[in-house]
């Protein structure tokens, strides 16, 4: 077994032994779905929504609630935990390098989003009829880029957090606003425009855009790919410049 596959065995079972943090990465989404799909209103179908739902875009929404955490909170919360313990100075001594944890933590977070994805619209569909994408390729692609700007701008703070706690916390106050602007509280179809402008350029809201586009078929905007592919090559090279391994 390599070195890279034994780091990320172990990144998992590390993270499954806190249980807050798989709760809020693989169950929560679940639970929000099936309480809002019970909601009458969740039910109806608004003009501005194309012909879906409200429940048909909180299924993706509840992804992006997954990503979200994933990406703002815990991935860096735990890397710069791990710098600040010495973790990452005392692997530069072993022949696994702190960057190969660095990859094992991205592939883990990954992966955990994958099996939310999986869970999330498999109790929607069965349970309220939420349509299947009509392009499940360039949903996959949707959600990879969305855990692209979600992961990148995470690997920023990672880089400049001095603690654990500090990037935890950073990572908490960027959270909400940047799932207001993705939906959660109200679709973003339903926003005013100068609102709905605003989240055009922020990675969750780009995010949602494209799985929303593939939900329903369409063309996938070149806006929102710019905007993630944009926060993954400049949040990630601030990152690789500005991380520090102790």
């Amino acid at each position: 077994m390599s070195v890279f596959t034994k780091l990320t065995l172990t990144e998992f079972r590390l993270t499954l032994r806190d249980p807050l943090y798989a709760f809020f990465t693989l169950l929560f989404p679940v639970l929000l779905v099936l309480i809002l799909g019970n909601v009458p209103t969740m039910k109806e179908a608004p003009p501005e929504l194309g012909g879906l739902r409200v429940i048909d875009l909180y299924a993706g929404l509840a992804l992006g609630l997954a990503i979200g955490i994933i990406g703002l909170q815990g991935l860096p919360s735990v890397l710069a935990t791990y710098r600040e313990r010495g973790i990452l100075r005392r692997l530069a001594t072993t022949p696994a390098p702190p960057v190969t944890l660095l990859a094992a933590q991205l592939v883990m977070n990954l992966v955990t989003v994958l099996v939310s994805m999986v869970l999330v619209y498999t109790v929607a569909i069965l349970a309220f009829d939420v349509p299947f994408p009509e392009n499940p390729a360039l949903f996959l692609l949707a959600v990879l880029l969305n855990c692209a700007g979600a992961f990148s701008l995470g690997l920023l703070l990672a880089a400049v957090a001095p603690t654990g706690k500090t990037a935890n916390a950073i990572g908490t106050f960027l959270f909400f606003p940047l799932m207001f602007f993705a939906g959660l509280w109200a679709p973003r179809e339903l926003m005013p425009e100068i609102l709905r402008r605003i989240g055009d350029f922020t990675p969750l809201a780009a995010g949602q855009d494209l799985m929303t586009d593939a939900l329903m078929g369409q063309s996938p905007a070149l806006l929102s790919i710019t905007v993630l592919v944009g926060y993954l090559v400049i949040c990630g090279a601030a990152a690789i410049k500005l991380f520090r391994w102790e």
